[in-house]
């Protein structure tokens, strides 16, 4: 019989590169992440391989290498940058003898952490259950034993069928919950569409500053901090461009490279929000080094939820960072392209607003 460890709040660190080209600014990425889930990190264990190895991911000299690592940092928890199986798992945490988890389970737990609406707590809780639900597959032996359980299930019924069927009830339910959310959002969609409001949503990779230029925009105060997935739940302020225009701006969860899944699917009500949109102000840190990378993992999950058709006017951000200038970028054909400004700052939020109001034209002109 094999119980599962607690845990902690402290951490090992597993990152092995596979070959790819942005290793090095992964693992940095990686380290953000694990910082902005309260978990302080220890060491950081890294190695090459060609392929993950079936029983220990790692290898098992490299796991024996991390264990000792645990036993000598006294670490309660050792967490991988990549997608661990069940089995994996379950043979690290006995070569370990702490917790052992994954990029998935790392990005679900930072999400629990941030959710503060009703809405988001539910989609949270839908995508924790969708991927605890591939753990109880071939997972925990001490979940396939016979356990007594009054009232909770029939004559020979394990413990793994019992948690399988509980999850299945909770799922359904939390499914039904956000049905009726959904509803809600699309009757209120409808009505902004009779009135012909013109609807913009904010999206980007995580940290590029979405919220930071939401509130610089409508005065508002949703939260904004220097950390991945600051915000979660998505929020919708009017915004008068000028004295005849004016849109319904929204602001949305923050995309990451390998996000999971589940959190995508858990997430499409809120999502749809962007899905709806007349445009998209894709926000895009103009410094990192990785900004056209984070550009397609952005367009990646915009193609996943079906909206890679929706015209997007890019918004190139924290130029004040490097001393740059903010200006409207134009094609070879005079159309508006980007904006760059700094949503910190304030400046290039005219060109912005002005740059809206155009697009907002556009389309009444070919007509």
């Amino acid at each position: 019989m094999f119980e599962r460890h607690k845990g902690g709040d402290s951490a090992v660190l597993v990152c092995l590169d596979f070959g790819e080209p942005d290793y090095r600014d992964g693992v940095d990425e990686f380290v953000q992440l694990v910082e902005s889930a309260g978990v302080t990190p220890l060491n950081i264990i890294e190695g090459k391989r060609a392929r993950p190895d079936p029983a220990y991911f790692s290898g098992s000299g490299k796991a024996q290498e991390i264990a000792e690592a645990v036993r000598a940092y006294e670490a309660p928890l050792v967490i991988f940058n990549h997608q661990l199986s069940p089995a994996q798992e379950r043979n690290l945490e006995r070569i370990m003898q702490c917790r052992v988890i994954d990029r998935t389970t790392l990005i679900l737990d930072i999400f629990a952490q941030r959710a503060r609406t009703a809405e988001g707590k539910l989609q949270v809780e839908l995508a924790q259950l969708a991927h605890i639900q591939t753990r109880l597959i071939r997972g925990w032996t001490h979940l396939e034993r016979q356990k007594g359980g009054i009232g909770l299930r029939g004559p020979g019924e394990t413990q793994l069928e019992t948690d399988r069927r509980l999850i299945g009830i909770r799922v359904k339910r939390l499914k039904e919950q956000l049905a009726t959310v959904q509803k809600q959002r699309t009757t209120q969609r409808r009505a902004r569409m009779r009135r012909g409001q013109f609807t913009v949503s904010i999206v980007g990779y995580t940290n590029a500053g979405k919220s930071t230029l939401f509130n610089a925009l409508t005065k508002s105060r949703i939260y904004a901090a220097d950390q991945l997935f600051a915000t979660l739940d998505t929020t919708s302020r009017k915004l008068f461009l000028d004295p005849e225009h004016s849109v319904v701006l929204s602001d949305t969860v923050g995309f990451i490279r390998s996000l999971p899944h589940t959190l995508v699917a858990a997430f499409r009500a809120t999502l749809e929000e962007t899905i709806e949109a007349d445009l998209l102000l894709h926000v895009v840190d103009v410094n990192h080094p990785l900004r056209d990378a984070q550009v397609d993992a952005v367009n990646g999950v915009l193609q996943e939820i079906g909206a890679e058709q929706i015209p997007q006017l890019m918004v190139w951000n924290k130029i004040d960072l490097k001393g740059g200038e903010p200006a409207v970028l134009l094609d070879e054909y005079g159309k508006i392209q980007a904006v760059r400004l700094s949503a910190m700052h304030g400046n290039g939020l005219d060109l912005l607003r002005s740059a809206l109001v155009d697009l907002m034209s556009q389309p009444s002109e070919e007509n």
